[in-house]
């Protein structure tokens, strides 16, 4: 390995470490406003199918399934495929309606990845800046007459690289976890509606 490239790179500082995490923290806030967004759409859609459902309480299978027709959303493509067997009955209903949700739990998923790694790194790669900058202010007081004064300044510099990493991670980690409950509680809500269908199927032979 080249050590005068290590030796380079401990002394470039933790300048473009901070500008690499405010470009990570525009990538996370995109996700952030793009999975709000579209789980915002999905609450509203999932409350009007399940008020539609409830509203068919004790009706017949076809009855049902021409009111799940109506909705969309993730909830409502869940019970349209799970509905897509309804002839063979319950148990074909029931092995559908776990794999459409694994599918669309992973669509509902998309771009969490970003947040989780950015709310579980920026710390780190803040850090990683503190510690070139601290290199750097230790080189550059050996390398001059300059007095303690001058490293105090680098050190405070330095440690802005940390600040801005928990800057960019804890907007991360509230957003992955407030997301993740409300994957967790759209898909829950969906299989409550899907167990109302098996029921209905069930009573329906």
């Amino acid at each position: 390995m080249n050590i005068s490239f290590l030796r380079a790179l401990a002394l470039t500082g933790g300048d473009w470490v901070i500008w690499a995490l405010l470009g990570c923290s525009v990538v996370a806030l995109g996700a952030i406003i793009e999975r709000g967004i579209l789980l915002w759409k999905e609450e509203k859609l999932y409350r009007a199918l399940r008020g539609s459902l409830m509203a068919e309480l004790g009706k017949d299978l076809p009855t049902i399934e021409k009111t799940v027709k109506r909705h969309d959303g993730a909830a409502g493509r869940i019970l349209k495929t799970a509905l897509a067997q309804s002839r063979g009955g319950a148990a074909g209903i029931e092995d559908l309606l776990v794999a459409a949700s694994l599918d669309e739990k992973q669509w509902l998923e998309r771009r969490l990845l970003i947040l989780g790694t950015l709310g579980s790194n920026a710390p780190f790669i803040g850090l990683f800046g503190t510690v070139l900058g601290v290199i750097k202010a230790f080189h550059d007081l050996s390398a001059s007459a300059a007095g303690p004064e001058v490293v105090m300044q680098g050190l405070s510099e330095a440690l802005i690289a940390t600040a801005v990493g928990l800057f960019v991670a804890i907007p991360c980690v509230v957003s992955y976890n407030y997301f993740q409950n409300k994957v967790k509680e759209l898909l829950s809500g969906t299989e409550a509606l899907g167990r109302f269908i098996l029921a209905q199927a069930r009573a329906d032979r």
